[in-house]
């Protein structure tokens, strides 16, 4: 029997006020339209629309979940320049 390798993803928001959300899924579309929908987070739900602007993959909720937390000790200008070099190609 083959099992299915699942990914998992950090992200960061940009929502409507400038600020940023941090989260983790399995399925970003899915949890961007729930996000926009009013439906994932109370943070996001006063602050819609939001926009994707940064996400990593990994091979385990673990992993996925670790480095949320590590982004969510960050500064702002930390995460600016974070989603600024993936912008750019340099990260």
């Amino acid at each position: 029997m083959k099992r299915e390798m699942k990914t998992y993803y950090t992200y960061l928001l940009k929502c409507a006020d400038n600020t940023l959300y941090c989260g983790y899924t399995v399925d970003l579309d899915q949890r961007l339209a729930k996000h926009n929908a009013g439906k994932a987070s109370k943070y996001t739900r006063a602050r819609l629309p939001v926009e994707l602007v940064y996400w990593e993959a990994f091979a385990s909720q673990h992993e996925a979940m670790a480095r949320e937390y590590q982004l969510k000790q960050w500064t702002r200008e930390e995460k600016l320049a974070l989603i600024s070099n993936r912008k750019t190609g340099d990260a």
